[in-house]
């Protein structure tokens, strides 16, 4: 049985980490086909949206740590090396990513929810960045990612702190989008993901791109690269669509070029 589910629908990715009986903890197994499902994505110019989900009652409870316990270095870094690249190559991608959460959303499972563009989350879900309770510093991006959606003072507080809270509160302060009953958890976060994958997957790019590196440009930087986004998006037959769709009144049917 493989730790990590990958399956295909016209355009839409699906990644399910696969370890329930874990709580779907990330070992270097999961981090590894994790990698190789990311790689397989870049590559891959048909992908118009990714959802990430998890098997069973949890979404991740965080890395595995039974796996540290006799060489806490070495099994730390054969997690944290494959899930950060993975984590480089889906942020370069034009589809945009979603991560569907249930139950518990620990550690670098909160990492890996928090690096996705849009979050989704059922009731009842409990959220801890938790590190800090095993005495370590976060990664899995958790320290880029928490700032830009919660800003730097609750960001540090999630991370030093090391409590728990529910949905209400991850929705209260920007860390997920919507939160479902547990039971429409699945065909909500379907329904999401496949109008994302049916969008205007370049334009996608180019704003999740655009956004994710304007801290580290200036004001006039980032309109420059504003225009330049633009620009290319005018290019594309997805702007030609989107401009009849428009000026005909009906939905524009984008293909994602």
């Amino acid at each position: 049985m493989s730790v990590l589910q990958v399956t295909r629908d016209a355009g839409l990715v699906r990644l399910r980490l696969n370890r329930p009986e874990a709580l779907n903890a990330l070992d270097a197994e999961m981090a590894e086909a994790m990698l190789a499902a990311c790689r397989d994505i870049a590559a891959d110019p048909s992908v118009r949206a990714v959802l990430i989900s998890g098997e069973g009652r949890a979404f991740a409870a965080g890395g595995d740590l039974s796996q540290m316990r006799a060489s806490p270095v070495e099994a730390a870094d054969r997690l944290i090396t494959p899930l950060h690249e993975a984590l480089r190559l889906l942020g370069q991608i034009d589809a945009p990513v979603l991560a569907s959460l249930q139950g518990a959303v620990a550690g670098a499972g909160l990492s890996l929810a928090a690096s996705a563009d849009l979050a989704i989350a059922a009731e009842g879900t409990k959220f801890n960045l938790a590190y800090a309770n095993i005495g370590a510093s976060c990664d899995v991006g958790a320290s880029w990612s928490l700032p830009r959606l919660v800003g730097l003072r609750r960001a540090l507080e999630i991370a030093l702190m090391g409590e728990s809270f529910d949905a209400r509160r991850a929705l209260e302060i920007g860390l997920v989008n919507r939160v479902v009953a547990r039971e429409d958890l699945e065909a909500e976060s379907e329904a999401l993901a496949r109008r994302l994958a049916e969008g205007p997957t370049q334009a996608y790019g180019r704003m999740r791109r655009l956004m994710r590196t304007s801290f580290d440009r200036s004001y006039p930087e980032q309109l420059e690269a504003e225009r330049e986004a633009f620009l290319a998006s005018a290019a594309t037959a997805d702007f030609q669509e989107g401009l009849a769709a428009f000026f005909e009144r009906r939905p524009a049917r984008f293909q994602g070029a």
